[in-house]
Formats: structure tokens, sequence, C-alpha cells
């Protein structure tokens, strides 16, 4: 009986094991977080990422149509991430009210990420919880006939805003982890 009752702790603490992608506060190092706009390509859109007062991370911009453009985007890059024992990566955000997508590559060397679309309320915080098997492969705005993510490592992540129109935009970030 005490072995069956140990297995289902274990089962219940496993199942609440979190891995931290990044977690932000005011003494966070964000010096390998960086902003790729449509520059890259002629595009006129112009992103930002700062710690704000608060220590959350802040992406915020403009995105232009000019130029064909049409995004901005902010990435991580890290050492390889084992995540063979997560079923979801969860983000803690505050929003605009606009669409974002978050991505994740499993490989640097893949030109491709894994992508998922969620919505943002105006200045309220919100857990977006993403399941890692429902992210669908895409490489340059196309969808590409590949399985979805199915990999047991990450070596980036991203967050991107292009819906097609000019905006503004403003996304805080607190946390994002594995689970």
């Amino acid at each position: 009986m005490i072995k069956f009752y140990l297995l289902i702790f274990t089962v219940f603490i496993m199942s609440d094991t979190k891995i931290v992608v990044f977690d932000f506060n005011s003494n966070s190092n964000i010096t390998n977080w960086r902003v790729v706009d449509d520059v890259v390509m002629g595009g006129r859109s112009q992103g930002n990422f700062k710690l704000n007062e608060e220590g959350k991370g802040s992406f915020y911009g403009n995105v232009s149509l000019e130029n064909n453009g049409g995004f901005s985007s902010l990435r991580y890059r890290f050492k390889e991430l084992n995540i063979k024992d997560s079923k979801y990566i969860v983000l803690k955000v505050k929003g605009d009210g606009s669409n974002y997508q978050f991505r994740v590559k499993d490989a640097i060397k893949n030109a491709h990420s894994y992508v998922h679309t969620f919505s943002t309320e105006v200045n309220k915080w919100k857990e977006i919880v993403i399941p890692l098997k429902e992210m669908y492969p895409a490489f340059r705005g196309r969808k590409l006939d590949l399985n979805n993510f199915s990999a047991n490592t990450i070596e980036e992540i991203a967050f991107l805003i292009g819906n097609k129109k000019a905006q503004n935009f403003q996304l805080e970030i607190d946390i994002i982890y594995l689970k």
C-alpha cells in the first residue's frame, strides 16, 4: 500500500515539474534577446526590447507595411535544452489586444520554426498554455508540409507580430517555462 501511495505522489510531483526558459526580473540579463524586423528584407517596421520598471520584458514598437514589410520579432537563443518530458510551453504575458505568434526552433540549423498564434487582452496578464504537439512548422509565413513539433530539444524561442496591418504594439513578458 505504501508503494502505491509513493507512486501516486511521485507521478503528481513529476507532472508539476517545470523547466524555466526565462523568468524576467529587474536583474535579468537580456543581452541574448534580439529584435529582428522586416528591415532584413527591405521593410520599415521597428521593434524594441527592454526591461521595464517592474522588471518584465517589454517588446514594443511599430509594424509598417511599407516596402512589403509587415513584421517584428523578438528572439532568444540558448544552449540546447532537453524537453523530452515536457508537453506544454507556458507564457505569462500582458498585451495590447493584438495577436502574436510564439515560435520555437528545435535546432538552430533549421530554417523553419514551429508556430502557435495567441491573442492578448489589453493590459491584462494572461497565461497562455501551448501544447507543443500542436505547434505547426512554418517558414517565412508559410505553413510547411512537415509534422507538427515532436522534438526532444529546443534551441530558440521567439515572439512575432505580423497581422498584415500597420500597427503599434506592446507585449510584456513575465515568464516562459515548459511543463
